[in-house]
């Protein structure tokens, strides 16, 4: 016999064997008690093919009451409702015995857009393409065959150890003549754990485990590099572009590293910057998609020169030497650069970004306008609603910007005074 009411402790407990009840609050959602004493609080439901499913949410008792049985419904509603199908979910991750099969489950649903960052949104391709590298060379060799509830927090130790160690090392064939040259290393090994702990609470959430056994491991510094240019450096690289310029390389490679240096951007923002987010008149750029989401920062005149002396021929601003697309030989032409001003290896284009970062703070420049500076994530509500540079962060741009280019052997670019609202 089935009733429908809102369901609650009374009613739970007043179940008799054979009976359902369904909650007349959230459709779908019910708890029904067979033969034996258990109740079950269950959901019924239709997939996009109109196909009907029964998925068991779990038996009354901790962790599920009638209210946590009814979130966990809703937000199974919600994944219905993007054309999920928690009930073929289920069976799958079931049926995912090893790590292996559960890494894949993990990347099919990090994919799909159903799982999300802890900025409530989904990975972004860069790093789905890092989460399978990782996946692929060190988790599967390694843990791959492992059962998933075998799996010990001394295994993922003896796993940190085994890829910190270079166990994991070899070279690896991309594409037809591509070649990646996996090391491993401490660094390498903190980032996969991380990842790792990622995948088992993946693991714990559908129930194919009831703990996550990273919890409780202490990982090693992830070897994030605080290096940053010397002045005698600053004066090497700006003698390597102007000997890129005589030695004919690609204008817009050489571009790209001057204006990386003028900016203290990422360098994927930089190699995906689109005309159509630039605004010279305003000397801001507004970026669609970073690493921490949209993004408004400010041109110094020095950076906005760089983009003048460039042509448009194509959306991209920085073009490759051939096609429409990303500058993806860019690492390649930036040693060459770097070569010719006989800098070390450690001296990257991430390396200009903590350059400009550490030369706002010489000029005393405070943390927030340095973070507006470069991109760094804002926690300001006003912020979301700010589409152009305010004259103090142009002038802040500015001055970096000069440094810069005098470090560099460069003439500094003539600011123009920008006179501020007053009060009234």
């Amino acid at each position: 016999m089935a009733i429908r009411q809102r369901i609650g402790l009374r009613q739970v407990r007043a179940l008799k064997p054979g009976d359902t009840i369904w909650d007349a609050s959230l459709s779908g959602f019910g708890a029904r008690r067979q033969k034996s004493e258990a109740v079950s609080y269950v959901l019924y439901y239709r997939t996009g093919e109109r196909r009907q499913r029964w998925y068991t949410i779990g038996r009354h008792g901790a962790p599920w009451t009638p209210d946590t049985a009814r979130d966990e419904a809703r937000r199974l509603l919600g994944d219905v409702a993007h054309k999920g199908d928690p009930a073929a979910e289920k069976r799958a991750a079931r049926n995912a015995q090893t790590v292996s099969e559960l890494c894949d489950l993990y990347l099919a649903d990090a994919e799909a857009g159903r799982l999300v960052t802890r900025r409530r949104s989904p990975k972004k391709e860069s790093t789905l393409a890092a989460d399978r590298g990782r996946i692929e060379r060190h988790v599967k060799p390694l843990l791959g065959r492992r059962a998933v509830a075998s799996v010990t927090r001394g295994d993922v130790e003896a796993f940190m150890f085994d890829v910190a160690a270079g166990k994991t090392a070899a070279k690896v064939k991309t594409k037809p003549r591509g070649l990646a040259r996996v090391r491993g290393g401490r660094g390498t090994a903190s980032r996969t754990v991380g990842l790792l702990g990622a995948i088992f609470t993946y693991a714990v959430r559908h129930r194919m485990r009831s703990d996550n056994p990273v919890h409780g491991v202490v990982r090693p510094a992830d070897g994030r590099r605080n290096r940053r240019l010397s002045d005698d450096e600053y004066k090497a690289l700006g003698g390597a572009l102007r000997k890129a310029e005589e030695a004919s390389m690609w204008p817009a490679a050489i571009a790209a590293a001057r204006f990386l240096a003028l900016t203290g951007w990422r360098s994927g923002e930089v190699l995906g910057l689109r005309w159509d987010e630039i605004d010279l008149a305003r000397r801001t750029a507004k970026l669609a998609d970073t690493k921490t989401g949209a993004s408004t920062r400010p041109l110094s005149h020095a950076a906005c020169d760089v983009l003048r002396g460039l042509t448009h021929s194509g959306e991209l601003v920085f073009v490759a030497t051939r096609g429409t697309g990303r500058m993806l030989g860019f690492p390649k032409l930036w040693a060459r650069i770097a070569k010719l001003g006989e800098l070390t290896a450690d001296v990257t284009p991430h390396t200009l970004r903590h350059s400009f970062a550490s030369l706002a703070n010489d000029l005393g420049y405070s943390e927030p306008t340095i973070a507006a500076l470069i991109g760094h994530q804002g926690h300001s509500v006003t912020s979301r609603y700010i589409h152009s540079a305010d004259p103090v962060l142009l002038a802040a741009a500015d001055a970096v910007a000069n440094r810069t280019a005098e470090l560099m052997g460069e003439p500094p670019t003539a600011a123009q005074v920008i006179p501020l609202r007053s009060a009234g």
